[in-house]
């Protein structure tokens, strides 16, 4: 059985906010941590027989005091979780993750990663780009294809 690996970095802005995040592929808890308060590295090997995938992250816990904003309701300082250095089997996706081109953004329902939030409950909610960090509780949601290197051959 030949198998890839996923890989990829979460972190926080803010270890003293109490953020939690739980990783899911194919509905399997890959990762949960309730406190985030280092960068975790999560690693995840995966068949790669023909498979459609879906990899989610969730943001749980944030609180409306975790955002600090002023008189006119600008953000001064947040609390966000942040994803990095995306990889499967050592190739660097971040790119397509975060860079799409712009033509993209009209059509975010379609693109290969989504973050769906709803503003910590003060907001209805939005299916929105993915822009490397969690800021509200929701989920990204990332799908792929297995043999992996040709879903890399339609999305590079």
């Amino acid at each position: 059985m030949n198998t890839v690996k996923l890989e990829f970095d979460v972190g926080t802005t803010n270890a003293e906010c109490k953020l939690g995040v739980k990783v899911t592929l194919d509905n399997n808890i890959i990762y949960n941590n309730a406190h985030v308060t280092t960068t975790d590295h999560v690693s995840h090997d995966i068949d790669d027989q023909d498979a459609e995938h879906e990899l989610t992250i969730e943001l749980y816990g944030k609180l409306p005091t975790h955002t600090e904003v002023d008189t006119d309701g600008n953000i001064v300082k947040d609390s966000l979780i942040t994803v990095e250095n995306f990889k499967i089997d050592d190739i660097d996706i971040s790119s397509i993750l975060t860079n799409f081109p712009n033509a993209l953004y009209q059509d975010v329902p379609t693109h290969i990663i989504q973050y769906c939030h709803d503003f910590n409950g003060t907001k209805s909610a939005i299916v929105d780009r993915f822009h490397g960090s969690l800021g509200c509780n929701g989920t990204v949601r990332l799908k792929f294809t297995t043999p992996v290197y040709l879903w890399l051959l339609e999305n590079m």
